[in-house]
């Protein structure tokens, strides 16, 4: 087999990296306690306030954080999708800095879609003990449709997870590209080859990652907190 001669690139600052995995075990914990129920709901509530300021987080580093965790950066026209899709399928293997075009997309559907989860999880309630925070600003009947919404879309999430895992499986396998390594490392195994290397992206401070955190999960908390007592 042939071998490509590499180069490592800084792409992923830290706060990016923590924030991936751990959305990752976060998501994985919310279906555990869901498929247990009983007192595990109410971790699955906590979790779930914790998932929301965790995404609003990242919506917000998607505008003042590092180069390439910057929506501008990384977000491309449907029209470089189709470029990277018809370079995928002739056998091409074109190296990113950050998310290609089709994978940009895949992360602005799950933030979206997981910030959708989260929402509607505040107005539902499990018919036995655990109830959303909000649960009580919505009429019976609005909080019973939005419920099933969080039940629904929660499967829509993870067909998009298996998406998304099988994507990174097939460049993995069949582009050589570890795409896992790189978001743990921080680094990517850039080709020699394919000029011109890029230089590291500007990284921001961690410290002003969590600082931003930190108001996110506050803001969230106690805003919950005093909107339930409407």
């Amino acid at each position: 087999m042939k071998t490509t001669a590499t180069t490592p690139v800084k792409i992923w600052d830290l706060p990016t990296r923590i924030f991936h995995w751990t959305l990752v075990l976060g998501i994985g914990f919310m279906w555990l306690s869901a498929e247990l129920g009983g007192l595990w709901m109410d971790w699955h509530m906590q979790v779930g306030i914790f998932m929301l300021a965790l995404i609003i987080f990242r919506i917000i580093w998607g505008f003042v954080g590092s180069d390439t965790s910057q929506f501008g950066f990384f977000i491309k026209s449907p029209v470089n999708s189709i470029h990277h899709l018809k370079a995928l399928k002739e056998g091409g293997t074109l190296y990113h800095v950050g998310h290609n075009p089709l994978g940009a997309w895949m992360v602005v559907f799950l933030l979206a879609g997981i910030l959708f989860q989260a929402l509607t999880g505040l107005f539902a309630n499990d018919d036995i003990l655990v109830e959303g925070p909000l649960y009580g600003l919505v009429s019976e009947s609005t909080a019973k449709a939005l419920n099933g919404l969080h039940h629904w879309w929660f499967n829509v999430l993870l067909l998009a997870a298996v998406v998304h895992i099988l994507s990174v499986g097939f460049y993995k396998i069949r582009k050589r590209t570890n795409l896992i390594k790189a978001m743990v490392s921080g680094s990517e195994d850039w080709p020699v080859d394919q000029q011109p290397i890029p230089t590291t992206p500007k990284f921001k401070s961690p410290w002003l990652a969590l600082s931003i955190f930190v108001v996110c999960y506050g803001v969230v908390y106690f805003g919950l907190e005093a909107l339930s007592r409407l």
